[in-house]
Formats: structure tokens, sequence, C-alpha cells
């Protein structure tokens, strides 16, 4: 099965429902669409808030890079300057002057007073020969003939011909550096020429910064160890928790956690000489305020919005299975009709077959029983005369009982091959009420006539008006309490007859009164299709009449029919 089938075949499924199931199918489509609905919405609005996130994060990262990029590079290249300025000015000491003249402690101290007033920060001048030993000292500590051989900073200025160490207290037990500047003459000796420089400039540099108290600014060496005073993490020479990335000397950006349980955005480059670390760290927080701001915002709309798609989905889903649910109902109402009026096409084929068998047996008994009552007249007068005659009168009563109740049959039977002819309305009634004349007895109702005796002949259909006046006249039977009232009035007005079926039943509200013509619209829940009132007003339309309805709650419902003289189909 490829990618697209199987994907087909989920999204059929989304929209097929269990057989057999009636309010569980609909809730299960309900549910299926309102989901997929719901899904299709909101995924992409995700999608959207999720780049619209990541966009503006690396966008507001960029923000927050550039100014402090720019803010160590100068600071970085601050530090370089001081440096390098101290370590020509040794270079250039030890490069003037002569091995004789810098051991003259009386020379190197005149030397010491010139520079340290052309450059802060100085704190001492030490000779130190070939072999270590310092030969000359000013300062102002007790540090003549101490031996430096072996020590690595001795070392290494012998073999690059400067050196620039680290922070350490030494003797001096104060944060310094020392600067060592190897020099020879033109006779082969060599010697090392050193100065110590106290760090006091390197926090006055962190602290041209002008960084807020939150904010945190350091050196650090590659080895780990600081080289200032850092809020965050303590004094000179302690070593950091946290790993620095590799020193590069382009200003490089990160995230770091700090002791202090917040979270920093850091920016770190490396100076060529020494070999220090510049490191400088505001609280995320504080810089990216606007940033949670927004996206606090953002989370906002994104849930409001999800919320307010689903809604919108799940009550669009609402309606639209609703009206399938009324759409199903209504075509299962128009299938039972369809099924009904078959059935009643049916009876009345049959009923019209029985009918005319029935007339066949019912002309032979009255033509019989006619005989049999022509010959009892001319037999002389016996006992049993009287007998034999009352039971003939009986079977030729009965028999013209039979004919019209099978002429009725004949009658509905033939409703639907339409034929005009001159209709009496009031014989109508009667026929139609003849149907209802049992139903009359054992509901005890109160049936009242009020029909126009001079009531004219107009030009209809038999088999149509009387299905409209037993539509009409069994609602009123429906309407009605045992015991209730129906009146039936007909008269004859200006443009033909006017017939009036009044009951005092239950009535109908305003709203129901504005659907009852309406197809499938019924108040008869589980047994009623719908379909009684349309087909009549149908038929009284077809007719060239109208019919007025006039009902209220609790008071009753009278329907009066115009019928016109003569056969006028509406148009």
């Amino acid at each position: 099965m490829s990618r697209w089938q199987h994907w087909h075949k989920r999204i059929v499924d989304v929209f097929t429902f269990p057989e057999g199931m009636d309010e569980a199918r609909y809730r299960h489509l309900k549910r299926n669409i309102g989901v997929l609905m719901a899904m299709v919405s909101i995924v992409p609005l995700c999608l959207m808030a999720l780049i619209n996130f990541h966009i503006y994060r690396a966008n507001l990262d960029r923000e927050l890079e550039v100014p402090m990029r720019g803010l160590v590079s100068k600071t970085k290249h601050s530090f370089e300057l001081y440096i390098r300025e101290r370590l020509s000015a040794v270079s250039f000491i030890a490069s003037a002057y002569s091995w004789d003249d810098l051991s003259s402690e009386t020379t190197l101290t005149r030397i010491f007073h010139i520079a340290k007033q052309e450059f802060d920060g100085l704190v001492d001048f030490g000779l130190i020969d070939a072999e270590g030993r310092q030969v000359a000292y000013v300062g102002p500590y007790k540090l003549r003939d101490k031996n430096y051989a072996e020590q690595p900073w001795f070392q290494e200025t012998r073999i690059r011909g400067s050196y620039i160490s680290d922070v350490f207290m030494g003797y001096r037990n104060v944060p310094h550096i020392a600067i060592a500047v190897e020099g020879h003459t033109s006779t082969g000796r060599i010697w090392v020429l050193r100065a110590t420089i106290n760090t006091d400039r390197f926090d006055e540099l962190i602290a041209s910064m002008d960084l807020d108290a939150d904010s945190d600014a350091f050196l650090v060496s590659s080895k780990g160890l600081l080289q200032t005073r850092s809020r965050l993490f303590g004094e000179p020479l302690t070593r950091l928790p946290v790993d620095i990335s590799s020193p590069v000397y382009q200003a490089n950006a990160f995230h770091m956690d700090a002791p202090d349980g917040r979270h920093y955005f850091a920016t770190s480059s490396a100076l060529l000489n020494p070999d220090f670390i510049l490191v400088v760290m505001r609280p995320v927080m504080d810089i990216a305020s606007s940033w949670y701001t927004l996206r606090s915002d953002l989370l906002m709309v994104l849930v409001g919005g999800a919320l307010l798609i689903a809604l919108v989905a799940f009550k669009l889903t609402d309606i639209l299975v609703q009206r399938v649910m009324d759409s199903d109902r209504s075509r299962e109402a128009a299938f039972r009709e369809i099924e009904h009026t078959h059935k009643l096409s049916s009876i009345g084929r049959l009923a019209a077959g029985v009918a005319h068998e029935i007339n066949n047996p019912l002309a032979i008994i009255n033509e019989k029983a006619g005989l049999m009552r022509d010959l009892l007249a001319r037999e002389a007068d016996s006992p049993l005369h009287g007998r034999f005659a009352a039971q003939l009168e009986g079977i030729l009563g009965s028999v013209a009982r039979c004919r019209t109740i099978t002429h009725r049959l004949l009658g509905f039977a033939r409703r639907m091959d339409v034929s005009i002819e001159q209709l009496d309305v009031n014989e109508i009634l009667h026929d139609v009420l003849g149907f209802l004349e049992k139903e009359v007895v054992k509901r005890s109702v109160d049936l009242r006539m009020d029909l126009a005796e001079d009531a004219p002949l107009i030009a209809s259909d038999r088999g149509q008006l009387q299905q409209v006046f037993l539509n009409i006249i069994g609602n009123a039977f429906e309407a009605i309490a045992d015991g209730g009232s129906i009146t039936i009035a007909s008269r004859t007005v200006e443009d033909g007859v006017s017939i009036a079926v009044r009951d005092n039943g239950c009535g109908m509200s305003a709203d129901t009164l504005s659907h009852i013509f309406e197809p499938f619209f019924t108040t008869k829940k589980g047994t009623g299709t719908g379909l009684g009132l349309s087909i009549t007003y149908g038929i009284v339309r077809k007719l060239g009449g109208r019919i007025d309805v006039q009902s209220a709650e609790g008071e009753g419902t009278t329907f009066t029919v115009h019928l016109p003289w003569g056969r006028e189909e509406a148009v």
C-alpha cells in the first residue's frame, strides 16, 4: 500500500462510523470532524508560532550579541594596550642601558622612578644575571641576591626573550604580574630585566565597562584561574567552576548558568599576550525582558487562538452534524411516507377489487330478496307473512348499507385519478364522516354539523377533496381529548364555498403555526411523518383554493378551506 493510499484510508476512516447505531454514530462523526478541523487549523498555527519563536529568538540573540561583542573587543584592546606599553617600556630600558648601568642600584633607581612617573602600576625593578641571581633590585621588598634559576618564568624568558606572567601573589601577597625581558651586550653577556606590575589597573578597566550591578566581568587564564575579582566566582586565583570555551581572538557569545542559579548571556575573547581570556556576563532575564514578554504574549495568543479555533470547529461541527442528522431523519420519514403511500395504494387497489367483487353477490342477494318480496306479496296472508316481510326488509336494508360502504371504498380507491365533476361539498363531508362514525361513538366526541342547505355545486375532484377533509378532520380528532367537541360548518361565499373545521383541542403555538405546512414538520414525535398537512395544502392549491388556520394554545384550532366554483390550478 502506497503512502497516498494509506493516508486516504485514514481520512476515509475518520468519516466512517459503525453501522447499526443511531446517536452514537453521530457523536462519532461529530468527534472525528471536530478533531480533524481543529488539527487542520491548530497545527499550522502552532508551526507558525514555533517558527516565529525561533526567528525572534535568533534575532534577539544577535541584537544582544552585537553590543556585547563590541564592548568586549574594546575592553580587550585596552588590556592589550596597557600590557604592551609596559612590555615595550621594559624592553626599551633593557636595550638602552648596559649591564654596568643597570647593575648600579643608583642608576636603576633613577630609571625606575622615571618609568614609574610615565607608566603607572610599576611596583619594582630587578636585574638578574645569567645564573638567575638578582644582582640589583629597586622596590619595597628585600629581594636582592634572590635566585630565580629554577623558576619556569626565568627559563621561558631565556628561551623566548620576553615573558608576561599570570597574576600571582608571590612574596608580595598581593595580586600582580611580572614582565621579564632578556638583554645582552656585544661581548655576549646576558641578563634579565624584570618588572612587577600591580593589577589595580585591571580592575579600573573592567569598571570602565560601566556594567550594571547584576552583570559580571573578569579575566581568567587559560588554566581556568581568575586573574581579577569576579562578583559571581570570587577572588583572584580562584579556579573557575565552569568551563570556558577554548579561547578565540574574536569575541565568542554563549549561554551559561552561574552559581547564583541564574542564566547568563556571556561573551568572551582571548588576549594576544598574555594568555588571558576576558569574559563579560549579563543576566538573560534583564537583557531579554522584552523577549520574555513577547514569549508570554505569543503563548497567550497561541493558546487563545487554539481554544477559539477548537470552539468554532466543534460548534460548526455540531451544526453540520445536526443538519446531517435532520436530513437523515427527513429522508427516513420520506422513505416511510413513500412506503406508507405504496401500502395505501396497494390497499386501495385491493379494497377496490374486494368492493367490486362484493357488489356482484350483493346484487344477486338484492334481486333474490326483491323476488321473494314480490312472491310473498302474492301469497295469502298467513301467521308468518309479517315475519317474512320484516326479514326481507332487513336483508334489503343490509344490502343497501353494504352497497354504500363499497361505493365509498371505490370512491377512495379512484382518488389518484383526477376527475373533475360537479360536486356537493356537504355530501363529501357526510361520506368522510361515515368512516369516522365508530370513533365518534367510541370517544364520545360532540360532533356538530352546521352545513349550508343551499350550498351550490362546485367543479372539483371528489377523491382529492375526500383526502383533504379526511386529513383535516382526522387531525381534529387527534387534537381533542375524549369527550371533546368538533364543529364542521359550510358556507356559501362570493367566490365559492368555505368549509370550517373547528375543535376545542390543545391548539398550537405561534411558532408551530408558522411551520405546519412545511414538509416533514411534525409534533407527533415517533409517529408522524409531517407530510399530511403539506400534501393537503398542495391539493387545495392545485384545486385553486386556499387554507386559513387560526389557533391558540389551550383554546383549539380552526381550519378553513376555501374552494372556488370551478377548478383553477394555482400557478
